[in-house]
């Protein structure tokens, strides 16, 4: 019996493959996926063939959209080529923009987005959002750059490589009026109901191919790894070291997205896990069990402390000209306690989505004709950079560090 042929690492050799979808470029590139922009021979439909060398981001991502499939704000996965001998091949809508490069262009443009726009999009994230936690889907990995855009505006979420199928819910989705399938369809229908447009044919994955941090080991539920996600948009308790968390961590990253959106500046931009969580603290004020019952139980709290912040800033000064309604949206995701970050379906009832001026119809929104190129992969080019996140702190950054040793190990404490 012959052995079985080496991994090819690439889908050009792949006969079943090249049946079925001519080549045309690859649009991306990292350690963990290649992304190709291809022509489905059949009847011309533009996709993107993502190959995944990475197994478990693999399983993952094919898990998780076949359990979405049909949520209008998650990007589609049209089919799969998998076997043992190659890496997995998923063949997905084509979009080839992203929210990203609408903060970048206008930032670069010194125009701040109108408020039409902004709510249209946050409605459009917050739906994504809800149908992922709808399904116990943990995304984990929520930025601008995961959140891809069609040329008439919508978008979709995408990425699935860090995400999780939650079997053991930190609350139950079914008792919870919130999360209520009846409830969200009618709050949807009644908030789009003027821009109820299906992409069929406008079709991706351009997004960031190389997740930041993946998991070198299978994780049991309620054990999850602390090092996911990108460090901007990671949350306290992911950065305390805990790996028993929830859907709570999409929520914090989803404040930070919709900050960024308003400012064209990222919240809480982090140049090592320690500096994320001073520029948190100096924001929200130091942690503790007044503001999180509990807190003082995660892996890392013991380990990890700061000076006293005598006054923190709040969210309100993150946020300079915009209004108490954008302000308090934030606040209601960015927030210490897990359990009171406000879930996508509640956010998506909020008055501020039905005030004046009203969410324009995706058809109106501004779409960029292409996506930023390099902005994400170059170390340094700026704000925008979110490739150079990783989880490794740099203590030298922080000058002379109190420590103390404790009769489980030693304190750190940072000015």
């Amino acid at each position: 019996m012959e052995p079985p042929p080496p991994k090819s690492w690439s889908i050009h050799t792949r006969s079943e493959i090249i049946a079925k979808y001519q080549i045309m470029e690859r649009v991306g590139s990292g350690a963990y996926a290649d992304v190709y922009r291809a022509c489905r021979l059949s009847d011309g439909l533009t996709v993107a063939l993502k190959e995944i060398h990475d197994y478990q981001s693999a399983f993952r991502e094919i898990d998780a959209l076949q359990l979405l499939q049909g949520s209008p704000n998650v990007v589609v996965l049209h089919e799969y080529f998998w076997r043992d001998d190659e890496d997995a091949v998923l063949v997905l809508e084509y979009l080839r923009t992203d929210l990203a490069t609408v903060i970048a262009d206008a930032a670069k443009a010194n125009e701040p987005l109108p408020v039409g726009e902004i709510k249209r999009w946050m409605i459009q994230i917050l739906s994504g959002v809800d149908a992922c936690h709808r399904n116990m889907v943990l995304h984990r990995d929520l930025k601008p750059s995961n959140l891809l855009i069609s040329d008439n505006g919508l978008l979709k979420l995408a990425d699935f490589g860090q995400a999780r199928i939650l079997t053991e819910p930190r609350f139950d989705a079914s008792e919870d009026n919130t999360y209520n399938n009846e409830e969200s369809s009618r709050v949807l229908d009644e908030i789009d109901k003027d821009a109820n447009i299906r992409d069929g044919n406008a079709t991706c994955n351009t997004s960031d191919v190389d997740n930041e941090m993946r998991e070198g080991e299978d994780e049991e539920p309620g054990c999850f790894t602390s090092c996911v996600g990108t460090r901007w948009f990671r949350a306290p308790e992911l950065l305390y070291g805990s790996r028993d968390y929830g859907l709570e961590i999409d929520l914090w990253s989803l404040g930070c997205v919709f900050a960024e959106l308003l400012t064209l500046q990222p919240l809480f931009p982090g140049t090592a896990d320690i500096d994320q969580l001073s520029r948190i603290i100096s924001v929200l004020g130091n942690l503790d069990e007044n503001l999180w019952p509990g807190c003082s139980k995660l892996p890392d709290y013991g380990i990890i402390s700061f000076s006293k912040v005598e006054n923190p800033a709040g969210i309100e000064a993150c946020l300079p000209n915009r209004s108490p309604d954008e302000v308090s949206l934030v606040k209601r995701l960015v927030c210490y306690n897990p359990p009171r970050r406000a879930t996508a379906m509640e956010l998506l009832c909020d008055k501020y989505f039905s005030e004046e001026p009203l969410p324009v119809p995706v058809s109106e929104l501004r779409v960029p004709l292409t996506r930023k190129e390099g902005d994400e992969d170059s170390p340094g080019s700026g704000w925008l950079d979110y490739e150079d996140m990783g989880s490794d702190s740099d203590f030298d950054d922080f000058g002379p560090l109190n420590i103390t040793r404790t009769g489980t190990g030693f304190s750190i404490q940072f000015p």
